[in-house]
Order: C-alpha cells, then sequence, then structure tokens
C-alpha cells in the first residue's frame, strides 16, 4: 500500500493525529520483540511499553479470546474474575496500597488520582515537576504546559547530570531540590491554596530517567505527609516489571499512597488503574462519585491477570535484570567511543543514553538526537528520545527482550553513532 497515500487518508480521517518518524511505519503485525511492515520488513521494536510481554503473546491472546467469548459486561455487576484480579494486582505492591480503582487509559488513572488526594485531603495544590507529562485530560495536561497554574506548582526535578548548582555533593544537591518542593507548599499557603500532595513519575521517565540523589524520594514524601498531603507515584511507564522491580517506586525506596498505573497493564488492551491506602479511597467513594462503564469489565481483568501470569511463570522480572544490566554495560562504554555521548542511565529495561552537541558543556542536541532515532528506523530499529531538551535516547524494549536482542540493538546503535559523529571519537 502507498504509504504517502495512507497518511493522507489517515490526516483526512483522523485529524492530523501525530505519527513517528519523517517516513511513516506501516505496520501490520507483530510477535515477541518484533514488528512487521505491510512489505514484510522486521523492525526490532525497543521502544514500546504498551505489550510489556512481547507482541502478541500467545498466553495474552487466548485470554483475550476465551474471556470474550464467555462475558464481558459494563462495571456494575459482580465478577469474580474482576475482584479476584484486583486482590492479586495490589498483592503485589503491599502495605499500605490495597485498594484498586480500574479505569481504561494512563490519563485517566492520574486524573482519579488527583481527585483522590483533593477528596481526602480537602486541599487543591499538588506539587508536580516542571519537566513532566501525565497525560491529555484538560485537568491532567495543566500540569505539563501553559502559564502559572494556582493549584499546580512546578518544581526542577532531581538530577544527578545537570543538577541545580555544580560542584556541591550528593546530599547538598539533594537538600537543594526538597527546598524547592518545600518552597512551592510555602507558596501554596502564601497564596490560600490548600496543600492536597505531589505528584512525580516514580523514575522520572518523561524527564529523562535522571540519576537522583540517594534518598531524595523518601526525603521529599516525608515533606509532603508533614504538610498534611499525600504521595502520588505515576507508575503508567515504570510499572509491571520495566524497572527489574514490579514498581518503580521500590527502586526509589519510598511507598506511595495513591499510585497510578496503565500502559502495560493490559498489554494493549486499554486498562488502567489507582492503587490506594484503603482510608483514601474509602474517602474518595464516601465524598465523591466515579465509576467507568468501560473499565473493571471481566474482558480487562482476564488480560490483566495474563499479564501477570507471563512475567511471573517466565521470570521477566530477572530477565530484565540481567539483560537491562548488559545492555546498560555496553552502552556505558560508547561514552569512551563518541564525544556526542555524555551519559547512560537508567533502570532494567528502561535506558537512556544523553546526546550531546558538545561534551565539554554537556550541550543538548536534541537534533541530533531526532536524527539518530531516524536513522535507527531506517536500520529496522525503533527507539525514541525524551527528557527536558529531547536529546536522551529512550531505549524502552519488552521485557521478553534477550542477550541477543541486546547485542543487535548495540551494534546497530553504535554503527549509527559513528556515521553522525564522522568517526569514533566525533
Amino acid at each position: 500500500m502507498d504509504i504517502e497515500g495512507l497518511r493522507v487518508r489517515r490526516e483526512r480521517a483522523m485529524g492530523g493525529s501525530p505519527l513517528f518518524y519523517r517516513q511513516p511505519v506501516h505496520l501490520v503485525r507483530g510477535e515477541g520483540v518484533w514488528l512487521y511492515d505491510d512489505q514484510g520488513r522486521r523492525y526490532m521494536d525497543a521502544y514500546n511499553n504498551v505489550p510489556c510481554v512481547g507482541h502478541c503473546h500467545p498466553r495474552v491472546v487466548d485470554a483475550l479470546q476465551r474471556q470474550a467469548a464467555t462475558l464481558n459486561t459494563h462495571s456494575r455487576y459482580l465478577s469474580e474474575v474482576v475482584v479476584e484480579y484486583c486482590e492479586r494486582l495490589m498483592a503485589l505492591h503491599g502495605d499500605p496500597l490495597s485498594v484498586l480503582q480500574m479505569c481504561c487509559t494512563g490519563t485517566e488513572a492520574i486524573e482519579v488520582a488527583l481527585k483522590m488526594a483533593r477528596t481526602f485531603t480537602g486541599g487543591q495544590g499538588i506539587v508536580c515537576s516542571n519537566a513532566t507529562y501525565h497525560g491529555n485530560s484538560a485537568e491532567v495536561f495543566r500540569m505539563t504546559v501553559g502559564p502559572f497554574e494556582p493549584d499546580f506548582r512546578r518544581v526542577p526535578f532531581p538530577e544527578a547530570y545537570r543538577p541545580l548548582r555544580a560542584g556541591v555533593s550528593e546530599s547538598e544537591s539533594c537538600d537543594l531540590y526538597l527546598a524547592e518542593i518545600e518552597g512551592a507548599i510555602e507558596a501554596f499557603a502564601a497564596d490560600g491554596v490548600p496543600f492536597a500532595g505531589m505528584l512525580f513519575c516514580s523514575i522520572f521517565a518523561n524527564e529523562g530517567l535522571p540519576d537522583v540523589p540517594a534518598g531524595f524520594m523518601r526525603k521529599a514524601a516525608a515533606l509532603v505527609r508533614e504538610a498534611g498531603g499525600v504521595v502520588i507515584f505515576d507508575e503508567v511507564q515504570a510499572g509491571f516489571g520495566r524497572t527489574g522491580r514490579w514498581w518503580g517506586y521500590e527502586v526509589m525506596d519510598c511507598v506511595p499512597d495513591i499510585v497510578a498505573m496503565g500502559k502495560p497493564m493490559g498489554a494493549g488492551l486499554p486498562l488502567s488503574g489507582v492503587g490506594a491506602r484503603a482510608d483514601i479511597a474509602s474517602a474518595f467513594h464516601a465524598k465523591s462519585f466515579y465509576f467507568n462503564t468501560t473499565a473493571a469489565t471481566p474482558l480487562q481483568a482476564a488480560v490483566g491477570g495474563a499479564v501477570l501470569d507471563v512475567i511471573e511463570e517466565e521470570a521477566l522480572l530477572a530477565n530484565v535484570n540481567s539483560v537491562g544490566d548488559y545492555l546498560k554495560g555496553r552502552l556505558a562504554d560508547l561514552a569512551d567511543r563518541f564525544d556526542g555521548v555524555g551519559d547512560v542511565r537508567g533502570h532494567g529495561l528502561f535506558l537512556g543514553v544523553e546526546w550531546l552537541s558538545d561534551r565539554e558543556t554537556s550541550k543538548p542536541d536534541r537534533e541530533g538526537a531526532a536524527d539518530i532515532v531516524e536513522r535507527m528506523k531506517e536500520k529496522g530499529y525503533l527507539i525514541s528520545n525524551a527528557g527536558r531538551f529531547r536529546n536522551v535516547l529512550k531505549i524502552r524494549p519488552p521485557l521478553v527482550f534477550g542477550r541477543e536482542h541486546a547485542d543487535e540493538l548495540f551494534d546497530a546503535l553504535a554503527e549509527t553513532l559513528e556515521e553522525v559523529s564522522g568517526g569514533a571519537g566525533g
């Protein structure tokens, strides 16, 4: 099929919704870590977080087919399948998180998490990152762009590579970032905005996966709770084994009061959720009103349960740790070969490579990173770019990614960096 013709038809029918790549990819099939276009060309998927157990995993497909052929109703009927899934998922979190509110999208989950926090505390003010993205509803998107918002205060996200102040120790850097949160809480009070809490991605994924000063999350959570707020972590990208732990907050050694989940939760089926402390969930349902016709359905629960089955039975957390450490080590070696590689960081199979135009000044190279992504696509490898400056090469393959895939991806990336650098060390 003519790609340009299909693109024009899509724009006409879908109103110009965005596409990846200058020359879009027309995908027709997926299996494991591989995607195939309409010409039969194979692409290694090292980007998509939704099919976390691999594209079209037979266990997930079977669960979907069997449940769809048995029963799928809206959320206001009793279903043992749904209750068992909620119990099983929340047991993976443990105390104090115990209650699950099912939704359909990550945006919905964040919206519900905000409502829970505000209902429980009686406040409105939310502290968030100044380089974040949590979703695209009118309310949630206000955290991302636009002018000053009286009920959202954006603070600098913690990072080691470009700290607030150069030349200070890690603990001093941590204190500087904590002071920003304290200042935001005080500003809410000065403006007469009751404080509700703090919302961060547990691993600051959209910020570029920065290395965070030790103890930052625990200390930030303590500040927030002392001020009467609750801690919300966005696990939409980090959750379900992506970091080598079930949840990104385990990497940060800080359990939230509310957690939003999505993307990989249904391996492609629209499924998200909000986990919360029982007292927060009770207050939310007593003082507010929420239901979702197409959430908490038997079909969602069956597919969500199959995703958990695959992660557990195929020992994917161990695979993520093993292959992730291996790939991260190989990527770190690129800094010795290419001046454009400023930093390699991340957790498990969620890795970032900071691409620079000048290593001496750490000047980010957004255009160069975008060019690398395009060149990798042309070679048959799908990655992306992220971060505050969009200069971090984002590598996020399915959890079934093996060492042989890591080697192949590395070789393609090294070859591409050689091309754009004009030679090793360029």
